[in-house]
């Protein structure tokens, strides 16, 4: 039986309410598929996805799901599974989920697929208990087949971020280089003059007791280094003209 979701009180954000602003260029564009008329605008089409769901930085031929991007060329699948393809894969569970807390996950999910921010820490909490409890994909479906993303983008729109007024696209926030990620590899790296690292590199010696031994002086020769012959010395060369030494 799996723990239903906690009830928690929206805070009230932009993107909750009617929009009076004028067309900038801060506005989104929208990618649907019924208006990709040639096989270049479905490419723009996926280029889109990818740059919601795995961020700008990370758009690297080797995260590319092929067989994904065939379906959708062929109209087989929605851009709504192709999006949840996307948040299921290898490269996003090694970018995203396995660098990050629950609560960071929450965060950039809830900005990647439904294209707003967490209303408090409150949701952040009821999010995080569903992806301990569910697991990383149920937690994926319960977010692409909620009705905020029904009403927001359907299933031929590709998410982005809703009412954009100060903070940065979400596309551009780096998963790995948040403050859980950078904590985590302050703990692990060896610090220079830590306590800790001496200690351990002590405990790691092996301390061999030297017992001293006793030395016996009674029957120690000393030899006698006194000269018998003491000749002068002279020079090699007899006509040197300085003095000889005596």
């Amino acid at each position: 039986m799996s723990i239903p979701l906690l009830d928690y009180k929206p805070s009230s954000q932009n993107q909750r309410v009617a929009g009076y602003e004028v067309s900038n260029e801060d506005t989104p564009w929208i990618y649907r598929i019924e208006d990709c008329s040639n096989p270049n605008d479905v490419l723009d089409l996926i280029n889109a996805a990818y740059r919601q769901v795995l961020s700008e930085h990370q758009i690297l031929q080797f995260n590319r799901q092929v067989q994904l991007e065939s379906q959708l060329k062929n109209r087989s699948i929605s851009v709504r599974d192709f999006i949840r393809g996307i948040a299921k894969s290898d490269a996003f569970r090694n970018l995203v989920v396995e660098t990050n807390s629950n609560y960071r996950l929450v965060e950039l999910c809830l900005k990647r697929l439904l294209g707003r921010a967490p209303y408090n820490q409150e949701e952040e909490i009821a999010w995080s208990i569903k992806v301990a409890t569910l697991g990383w994909g149920s937690f994926v479906d319960a977010l692409i087949d909620s009705e905020e993303y029904r009403s927001s983008f359907g299933d031929n729109t590709v998410p982005f971020q809703r009412r954009r007024y100060k903070d940065r696209p979400t596309n551009l926030v780096t998963p790995r280089y948040g403050n859980y990620w950078r904590d985590k590899l302050e703990t692990e790296r060896y610090k220079w003059g830590d306590i800790n690292n001496f200690m351990d590199m002590a405990k790691s010696l092996s301390i061999r007791v030297v017992v001293p031994q006793p030395v016996q002086t009674a029957n120690i020769q000393i030899p006698d280094m006194t000269r018998d012959n003491k000749e002068a010395a002279v020079s090699i060369n007899p006509s040197a003209s300085f003095p000889t030494r005596l």
